[in-house]
């Protein structure tokens, strides 16, 4: 374990790469030597951040100024199509955590039809691990290279896989129901499609063609091979926070009480994954300004079925936290470090 790691973002303005500095800024293993930001360069990343406090911070800069021989690692919180150009031309040249969809894909032909682009360096797709911790810790412990997943498929995956896992559920018909803050379209999004003189609006978009759609399909087809889901997204008109409703046909002779049990078992030695109880409200204010995934179960009335409620901070175990405990484990540090504590807005 280094004793103190040196980083820089790139994509620094966006909201996950504010998200990501306000983190970094606070996390007392990493010192942040660059700032990067086509957009705003000299700019004071406070001007963009209230949060952000820390006066030793380096203005921004251009990504072209970047000294790659000074960073243990460098977070690409860019678009996709933009964070595959800087891996093509530094890998191997320092560690790397991608926050875009560049890497999560490993069929650059998936890619192609999801992104409607070419990917610039499919042959690199097999350097990058899934960096989705509480399934691929070893992995991520011994990677060099993280793709860290979307926020969509992180709130799916990790009530699902353990149930998949142990033959639990049936894998041909899986009903997903997601709201997200509207944090999670970016800073391009026209508030004026959540708010319009005083009233507020909530709609579904791209449904069963939402750009996750692939990247579930990926990792849960790693357990079966049969899996078949519909997923319908919607935007909501507050800014941060994520729920996804999960609707299951259960195996043969399973009980909701087997359900709670596999999930208790599965994350029992994890830090971010919270089981609670059939009393307690799963809701967007217990997983703000969180690195934690909640997870409760329904019984259905038809007892052949089963309702999973899942919510996380789309910014954060969503995005950057998730960034953040990938960091933690691949340079050997707890991976709640700098993640246990983090204020509100």
């Amino acid at each position: 374990m280094k004793k103190t790691i040196t980083v820089a973002v790139l994509g620094s303005t966006g909201y996950v790469g504010l998200e990501l500095i306000y983190i970094l800024s606070r996390h007392s293993g990493v010192k942040i030597i660059f700032l990067g930001s086509e957009n705003f360069p000299n700019k004071d990343i406070r001007e963009f951040d209230k949060r952000i406090t820390n006066d030793t911070l380096p203005k921004l800069d251009l990504y072209k100024n970047i000294d790659l021989a000074n960073l243990d690692v460098v977070f690409l919180a860019l678009p996709y199509g933009v964070s595959q150009n800087f891996v093509k031309d530094n890998i191997n040249k320092t560690k790397i955590i991608d926050l875009s969809a560049d890497f999560r894909l490993q069929d650059s032909e998936v890619y192609r039809n999801y992104y409607n682009s070419e990917h610039s360096c499919p042959e690199l797709l097999k350097n990058f691990i899934y960096g989705l911790p509480e399934i691929n810790y070893e992995l991520i412990q011994n990677s060099n290279n993280i793709a860290v997943p979307g926020c969509y498929p992180t709130s799916v995956l990790l009530p699902l896989i353990p149930l998949l896992k142990a033959n639990l559920l049936m894998s041909d018909n899986i009903i997903i129901d997601s709201k997200s803050g509207y944090s999670g379209a970016g800073k391009k999004f026209d508030k004026k499609n959540i708010s319009n003189k005083g009233l507020l609006n909530f709609y579904n978009y791209n449904t069963n063609q939402h750009r996750h759609i692939c990247e579930i399909h990926q990792e849960l087809s790693k357990i079966s091979k049969s899996i078949k889901f519909s997923f319908n997204p919607h935007i909501l008109p507050i800014f941060r926070g994520m729920m996804s409703t999960i609707y299951c046909d259960l195996n043969i002779n399973i009980s909701n009480h087997n359900i709670n049990e596999c999930i208790k078992k599965f994350y029992s030695n994890t830090n971010f994954v919270k089981l609670i109880d059939i009393e307690d409200r799963n809701d967007f204010f217990e997983v703000q300004n969180t690195n934690n995934c909640i997870i409760k179960f329904f019984n259905h009335y038809d007892s052949s079925k089963i309702i999973i409620v899942s919510s996380i901070d789309n910014l954060l175990k969503g995005a950057s936290g998730q960034a953040v405990q990938c960091m933690n484990i691949m340079f050997g540090y707890d991976e709640k470090l700098g993640l246990d504590n983090i204020k509100s807005d």
